[in-house]
């Protein structure tokens, strides 16, 4: 399994002044998008997500999002050493991910870039 990066998850109440906080601190310009009634913000190595409660009450238990080669060869790894997978592998906009309980009790979603043929 390649790990290929990590994603910082921050739920904020104030999308537009926390992406330009994040903004003036990597340099990179925010990257939005609306997922599930939640407001998203990708700020360099940041994901900025502003919400409803009960859905950011959920995100809140996903400590960080790693970036992997393959989301499909991460699942057999993260099974093949105790980790529980409870969410996919499923399509997102950008490629496909999934949400894994590692045997410590720790939560995280893993996504790659690999969009499936059509």
């Amino acid at each position: 399994m390649e790990i290929l990066g990590t994603t910082i998850r921050v739920c904020v109440d104030d999308l537009d002044a926390a992406a330009a906080f994040y903004q003036r601190l990597t340099g990179a310009p925010p990257q939005r998008f609306e997922r599930g009634g939640v407001s998203v913000a990708a700020v360099g190595c940041f994901l900025l997500m502003s919400g409803p409660e009960e859905e950011l009450e959920i995100l809140r238990k996903v400590a960080a999002t790693i970036a992997v080669a393959d989301v499909e060869e991460t699942h057999a790894v993260l099974t093949g050493n105790g980790a529980r997978v409870l969410a996919g592998p499923v399509p997102t906009p950008a490629g496909r991910n999934l949400i894994a309980l590692h045997p410590d009790g720790s939560v995280f979603e893993y996504a790659d870039r690999r969009v499936p043929a059509s």
